[in-house]
């Protein structure tokens, strides 16, 4: 949840009324926006 509340900006509030389905394709989705530590250059 913390990934889907820092890349759309969401509060727990927002996320508290989905499923489980649902917050694994929010998440998927953040995932997808955010870059990764190996993008970044620490790896």
């Amino acid at each position: 949840m913390a990934d889907i509340a820092v890349v759309f900006h969401w509060s727990p509030r927002d996320m508290d009324p989905m499923s489980v389905w649902e917050l694994g394709d929010w998440w998927a989705r953040a995932r997808a926006r955010s870059p990764s530590d190996q993008e970044e250059g620490d790896g």
